[in-house]
Formats: structure tokens, sequence, C-alpha cells
């Protein structure tokens, strides 16, 4: 059996369930029963067969509502391996560090076009904090205080999850002056992230090798399933850019979260219009259930 639960980012009625209901069977998916996980904001509709017409049939159907299709089994995930910059927080930390030397128009095209899959995500990487050669270190903590933002939805999320028993991995292309302190605040269990190579108090325009990318956020996925036992389908990772594909194409969930138009095109599952703790209805957790602090 499958499910596709439906998250409205406003209000959901009951007339967008049978709408949707339709649009199954129509698609020959076999609709069978559907349930409110809280009504107004999230509903489930169990159907046969078929997910990637299913998918097809409803995503993109209803205003502001977000669509995820999944197996029944391993629903609830006990595994997140999580992005950082665009996800977990509102910013890249890379271009907001480059405002601080005036040049972040520049850094930001690069950074645009490394999310969008257009270049190498190192080479593109090592381009960038070439530029930031100079900087002085001070602006980092300066940048973390003044600028960096947790997403709408990450703390209950990772709370939330935590409390019933999964793990949370923060694996970022970003950098550790910003992640661990994130991963921190947000609740996750750990960080991973690259390294400013820091020389008499100014950045020295380098990265420490090997570089955290897609690799990185692929192997981590892998290595923490098989540590902790677990099956594909119990695994969730979530992410923006071209450097999360891997992960979110290995991972038994995996999301897209308002994401580049390539990772919305290859992940099963989009979230375009809610906040990240519309992966606890994804998961089938209504909110009394949510840890919110």
């Amino acid at each position: 059996m499958f499910i596709a639960t439906l998250i409205a980012s406003d209000r959901l009625g009951a007339g967008d369930i049978s709408a949707a209901m339709d649009r199954l069977d129509a698609a020959g998916c076999a609709p069978s029963v559907h349930s409110w996980i809280d009504e107004g904001k999230a509903a489930d509709i169990l159907f046969g067969s078929g997910p990637d017409a299913a998918r097809t049939a409803l995503e993109g159907a209803f205003a502001g509502v977000d669509i995820v299709v999944q197996a029944v089994a391993g629903r609830e995930k006990k595994l997140l391996i999580a992005d950082m910059d665009s996800t977990m927080i509102t910013v890249e930390c890379i271009d907001e560090l480059a405002d601080y030397a005036g040049i972040k128009p520049q850094i930001a095209a690069i950074t645009e076009a490394a999310m969008r899959g257009e270049l190498d995500f190192e080479a593109a990487l090592d381009a960038r904090v070439a530029l930031l050669a100079g900087l002085e270190e001070a602006v980092i903590d300066r940048c973390l205080a003044e600028r960096v933002r947790i997403m709408p939805g990450a703390v209950a999320l990772i709370a939330t999850m935590r409390a019933r028993g999964a793990t949370a991995i923060l694996v970022s292309g970003g950098f550790t002056r910003f992640a661990e302190p994130v991963a921190a605040q947000i609740g996750f269990h750990r960080a991973i992230a690259n390294r400013l190579e820091i020389v008499d108090g100014m950045l020295s325009g380098a990265v420490a090798k090997p570089i955290v990318g897609s690799d990185t956020k692929l192997q981590t996925l892998l290595a923490a399933s098989a540590e902790l036992g677990l099956l594909p389908e119990q695994t969730l990772a979530v992410g923006d850019g071209a450097n999360d594909l891997a992960m979110i194409k290995a991972a038994g969930l995996g999301v897209a979260y308002h994401a580049k138009p390539i990772v919305a095109a290859a992940a099963a599952a989009r979230i375009d219009h809610g906040d990240l703790s519309a992966l606890l209805y994804a998961q089938g957790i209504p909110r009394a259930e949510w840890v919110l602090s």
C-alpha cells in the first residue's frame, strides 16, 4: 500500500481531498480511505498502486498544497540527513560573508550556478573561498550573529524526530564555523562541514581538503544507516541544491525543500509551499505530538 499526504500552507478543505481521490482514481491508483492528520492542515489518502502516477496526478494540482507520496511501510523515519544553507537556515553563509567583503553579487552568482548543477561544486567552492582571502576571522562570528536565521519548522522537526528515537545529522557543503553552532541550536546529533583555513586572524582564501560535497553527504547517509541497522525506507534526506541530489535519491524519502529546478525534478517529494514541519506531517505525526521547544 501507498500513501499520499496533502499538506497545506494555508488551509486544506474536504473538497480538496475529494478532488485528490478523484484524481487518483482516474490515474488508476485505486484510492481507498482518507483521514485527517490535522484537520484543515494535512490529510492522508491510502491507495493501492502506481506511486509515480499518483505524484503526476497530484503535484501542482492544488494551490499552496505540498504532496508527499510514499510507501506505507517505514513511513516514520529513524535517520535524517540534512543540508544546512537554504534548508536548515534561511541564507547561504558564503554569500553573506561575501557581503561583508563587498563582493556578494559576484560570489552569489557562483553559488547559484553551483546549486543549479551548472558548475562543479568543489571547484566553485574553491573559487569562492579564494575571493574571501584577507577577510578578518571576526567577521565569521559577526555574520553568524547578524545574518544566520533558523528555518521555520527546523527545531520542531529535529526535536520531534529525536524524541521518537531518530538520529539527525547535519551535512553541509558550507563551513564548520556556521554548521556546528547551527546544529547545536537546532538539536542535531552532529555536524559535518568544510573547514576554512585561518592564518593570523584572516581567511587565507583556502578550504581544508577533502571538501565536503555530494559524495560526503551520500556516504554519511549510507554509513549511518549501516551503523544503526536501518533499512533504506527508514531514512530521510532533505536539501535544496545539486550537491544534495545523491543523498536525496538514496534515501527512503528524499525531499527537495524549496529547491533548485534540477533537484525538484529529481526528488521523490517536494516541499514548495510549507516549512520544515511539513516533514513531520509527511511521517504522519500530528501537531499535538510535536516537540516545540
